[in-house]
């Protein structure tokens, strides 16, 4: 069962880090344009902060190795795209993003470290708590893909859904669920179940949409609202 569950979790880790790239496209647009335009950091932010708290959990907990690499290669991935729109991100705008990285992606995770490890001398509590708030932020940043499922109904367009990052938001949640389940981890379970049930009907609804007649926005606003949906790839925010 160890080693099913070990190839389960380097399949997971394959498919983990193509979600944690497939904003590069963004970025690259980012660094030739030399600023973000419109495009929001917040969701890189949030990345970053999930990822970043996934890898001490995956530290501190026996076996889970698997989380940690993956989250650890997508920690450092998500602090270049953090880095390039402190660089590029206009002036007055520049502060702001400073303020949300130093609160969200210093800040908190020492905190939550802190906390865990000061309220629980035991190594076990400290991993499920530490499980416990990284599960409730990944469902919470769930507000992304479901913001793309109701301006899919709302447009009757998918222009603003990609197909690839609804099919890996539920691939990637099936293959870690299935990793969780032969952990016996309710922690990655719960988020990683309700990624795939929210891939599943991304999935669903790009069947039913994709041949219908958009109600129409801006060019501009279409571009920018896929490659936001990018910013939390749909991965809310790695599940793993």
């Amino acid at each position: 069962m160890a080693e099913t569950s070990f190839y389960i979790g380097v399949i997971g880790n394959v498919i983990s880090v193509l979600v944690f790239l497939s904003p590069v496209e963004t970025f690259w647009k980012i660094v030739k344009r030399k600023s973000t335009e419109d495009y929001k950091s917040l969701p890189y932010i949030c990345t970053l902060l999930g990822s970043s708290l996934w890898t001490y959990y995956g530290i501190v907990t026996p076996g889970e190795y698997l989380v940690s690499t993956v989250n650890g290669f997508g920690s450092f991935v998500e602090i270049i795209y953090v880095s390039l729109f402190l660089i590029y991100a206009p002036r007055h705008l520049k502060l702001n993003t400073i303020v949300v990285v130093a609160l969200l992606n210093v800040f908190f995770p020492i905190a939550a470290i802190a906390a865990t490890r000061s309220a629980f001398k035991d190594e076990k509590m400290r991993s499920q708590s530490m499980g416990f708030i990284c599960a409730g932020l990944n469902i919470v940043m769930y507000g992304s893909p479901l913001s793309a499922m109701k301006t899919v109904v709302t447009t009757k367009s998918v222009k603003y859904m990609p197909f690839w990052l609804s099919f890996f938001l539920f691939l990637n949640g099936a293959i870690w669920a299935v990793y969780a389940s032969l952990q016996h981890d309710v922690f990655l379970l719960v988020p990683n179940g309700v990624g795939f049930v929210f891939g599943t009907i991304q999935l669903i609804l790009y069947g039913i949409y994709r041949n219908a007649k958009p109600a129409g926005l801006s060019n501009g606003s279409s571009e920018i609202a896929a490659d936001e949906e990018e910013g939390l790839t749909s991965r809310a925010p790695l599940l793993s």
